[in-house]
């Protein structure tokens, strides 16, 4: 089992519960995202402690290959970890964008597209998010409102409390706003394309690039009554959240000690820690303390964990299935 370096990232939008939540200790402010687990390149993740201290997440991979993301995943990725995980906090609206899918994102780009969940850690009073359109819209209507200022009117508005989840397939135009801090979890993927960013300008002054015309094509028109996943929160057992072709993301608000057998697993698992502190014990003998704001990737080939909370531990859990 492996726990890594966060990768911290200032931006211009960023707050400051990042690190208080995470309980470490930095110099950096404005700090609007973490990036948990990724094998991003030029943001591949480290090893934080234990034997293979220092090694990267790309440099497991080539090392462990299948023991480490489980055979159908190394057959399906190859070297690459498909998930990318991060806290983001947003002191102000992040852009509204759209990621696209596989297919455009693979013909334009080369690369893979990005589907996404957020879950929501906190929200400060009168915090909000927008996913997804909450009326019928044309793309020249769409194109229409970006070009006079009034796409916000055009999408579904959610005010949000902390545990809030959120499903976001590639096409699914959002925005995270001021006040949100979630956990993101997401194909490994860095493609967005930003509609719309309420005029402001980048670190160099100038207004920050749009790529409405590249989102035209991305997004899915599609309205649904209801962009906010739903689901029966409970105590000491596993909540699915959320499972889609990418990955399976489960919650586990543990106040007892649980064993989670993933013999039938053929995945590695991405364990979160939202809220308290515990042990996570696996059957080779490896045992991690797990506090708020930490992550431990556990192998594929482990097949079974011991979780043991210290007055109480709230995980979410991620693999692919």
């Amino acid at each position: 089992m492996y726990k890594f370096r966060p990768i911290l990232k200032s931006t211009i939008w960023g707050g400051e519960k990042i690190a208080p939540y995470k309980q470490i200790a930095t110099d950096q402010r404005q700090i609007g995202e973490s990036w948990e687990l990724s094998g991003v390149a030029g943001n591949e993740s480290v090893v934080a402690e234990g034997p293979d201290a220092g090694m990267t997440l790309p440099e497991l991979i080539a090392r462990d290959g299948a023991a480490l993301l489980g055979r159908a995943n190394a057959e399906r990725f190859g070297a690459e970890f498909p998930l990318l995980i991060k806290f983001i906090d947003a002191r102000q609206d992040l852009s509204i964008q759209v990621h696209p899918d596989d297919r455009l994102a693979a013909e334009r780009h080369r690369s893979k597209g990005k589907t996404e969940m957020w879950y929501v850690v906190a929200a400060d009073e009168g915090a909000h998010l927008r996913s997804g359109f909450a009326k019928r819209v044309t793309p020249a209507e769409y194109e229409a409102s970006v070009a006079d200022n009034t796409i916000t009117d055009l999408l579904a508005d959610y005010a949000i409390a902390p545990g809030d989840v959120f499903f976001l397939p590639a096409g699914r135009i959002h925005a995270i706003c001021t006040g949100c801090f979630v956990a993101e979890i997401q194909q490994t993927s860095d493609i967005t394309y930003r509609i719309y960013d309420y005029g402001r300008t980048g670190a160099d002054g100038k207004p920050r690039e749009l790529h409405t015309e590249l989102a035209r094509e991305a997004i899915d028109y599609a309205v649904l009554p209801d962009y906010r996943t739903r689901y029966e929160a409970a105590k000491d057992r596993e909540v699915e959240l959320v499972s889609c072709p990418y990955f399976t993301t489960s919650l586990l608000d543990l106040s007892a000690e649980k064993e989670m057998d993933l013999s039938a697993l053929d995945s590695f698992l991405v364990a979160i820690c939202m809220e308290g502190r515990g042990t996570i014990a696996d059957d080779r003998g490896g045992v991690l303390p797990i506090h708020q704001g930490e992550t431990v990737l556990v192998p594929a080939s482990v097949g079974a964990l011991h979780l043991r909370p210290e007055g109480g531990m709230k995980l979410l859990t991620s693999c692919i299935r």
